[in-house]
C-alpha cells in the first residue's frame, strides 16, 4: 500500500512579507506534526493580492526564484522537516514576469518551477497587467514514496485541460494554491460553489485525489472565500475548512486504490486521441 499525508493551509495575509511567511511557517510546522508529507500553502502568500488594480511599481516585488524571501523560506523549512511545500511567488525572470510556483523538496531544494499557464483578466484579477503566460508548460514532480505530484495555479483550476494533461504526465494527486473571492463587478456573485464543483469534477474525470489551499480576509474591499477542501478520488470531501477559518486540513490517501480506481473507471483506457483535434486548434 502506497499512502500519503497531504495537507493543505488557509490563512489571512497583509502588507507584510516577512509577517506573511512566519504565520505559513506555522502553519506548516502544525501540518508536518500531523504527519503531512506534501504542504500546500496558497497562491502568493507573500502578500495581499496585488491584482486588484494595476500599478506599475508593484512589479519591483517581483524577485528571482533563487532569492525570493518566500522561496528561501520554505526550502530552509522543508529541509528541517522533511517536506514538499509547493510554493507560489511573484517571479521575475530578466525583463519578465510570471505567477510562478517552486516545488520544494525535502531535501530544501528547488525541484523546479512551473509558471501559471492560464492568466486571467477581470475587475479585481487584473493579472495580465503582471504575468507573463508561463512557458514551461504544465509539470509534474516526483514525491514522497515514488509517487508523482501535479500542480496547476489558481486559474488553472478551472481548466479540464489542465487537469488531464497533468495526469497524462502521470499526476497522482492534484495540487491547487488560490487566491479567489469577491466579485467587485457583481456583487451578488459567489464562486465559492463554481471553483469548488470544477475541481471536484477534475477529481472524479481523472479519478484523482485534489488538495485546494485559498486565501481568506478582506483586502481592500476585496473578500476572499476561503473553503479550502481536500478530496478522494470519487469528489468525496475528506477535509474542508470554512469560508474565515485558519487552519490547517490534511488527509491519507491510498494511491494503491486510487490506481485501480482509475483503471476499472476506463477513462484513460477509453480515450479517443484521434477525435480530440479541434482542441488544439485556435480557430
Amino acid at each position: 500500500m502506497t499512502e500519503i499525508t497531504v495537507a493543505a493551509l488557509q490563512l489571512a495575509f497583509s502588507a507584510d512579507m516577512d509577517a506573511n511567511i512566519a504565520h505559513v511557517s506555522d502553519l506548516v510546522r502544525e501540518a508536518a506534526d500531523k504527519g503531512a508529507q506534501v504542504i500546500l500553502p496558497p497562491e502568493l502568500f507573500e502578500g495581499e493580492y496585488f491584482c486588484r488594480v494595476e500599478d506599475e511599481g508593484l512589479f519591483a516585488n517581483a524577485k528571482p526564484v533563487g532569492v525570493h524571501k518566500a522561496v528561501l523560506a520554505m526550502q530552509d523549512l522543508a529541509k528541517e522537516l522533511g517536506v514538499y511545500i509547493p510554493t507560489s511567488f511573484f517571479e521575475a525572470d530578466g525583463p519578465h514576469h510570471y505567477n510562478s510556483l517552486a516545488m520544494i523538496g525535502p531535501d530544501g531544494g528547488v525541484m523546479g518551477v512551473y509558471r501559471k499557464s492560464h492568466i486571467p483578466d477581470g475587475p479585481g484579477y487584473e493579472e495580465k497587467f503582471y504575468f507573463r503566460p508561463g512557458n514551461t508548460g504544465f509539470k509534474v514532480w516526483p514525491g514522497p514514496d515514488a509517487t508523482t505530484l501535479g500542480v496547476g495555479v489558481c486559474w488553472d483550476q478551472w481548466y479540464p485541460e489542465t487537469a488531464r494533461a497533468l495526469m497524462l504526465m502521470g499526476a497522482e494527486i492534484l495540487f491547487y494554491p488560490t487566491a479567489i473571492g469577491s466579485e467587485p463587478h457583481d456583487t451578488s456573485l459567489d464562486t465559492a460553489r463554481l471553483w469548488r464543483r470544477a475541481m471536484v469534477g477534475h477529481a472524479v474525470s481523472n479519478v484523482v485525489p485534489v488538495v485546494a489551499a485559498n486565501r481568506i480576509g478582506v483586502e481592500h474591499g476585496q473578500t476572499f472565500y476561503g473553503t479550502s477542501f481536500i478530496t478522494d478520488e470519487r469528489g468525496d470531501i475528506l477535509a474542508e475548512l470554512g469560508r474565515e477559518e485558519t487552519g490547517v486540513i490534511t488527509a491519507t490517501l491510498d494511491l494503491d486504490r486510487v490506481k485501480r480506481h482509475r483503471a476499472a473507471f476506463g477513462f484513460f483506457r477509453d480515450r479517443r486521441p484521434d477525435l480530440y483535434g479541434r482542441l488544439v486548434q485556435d480557430i
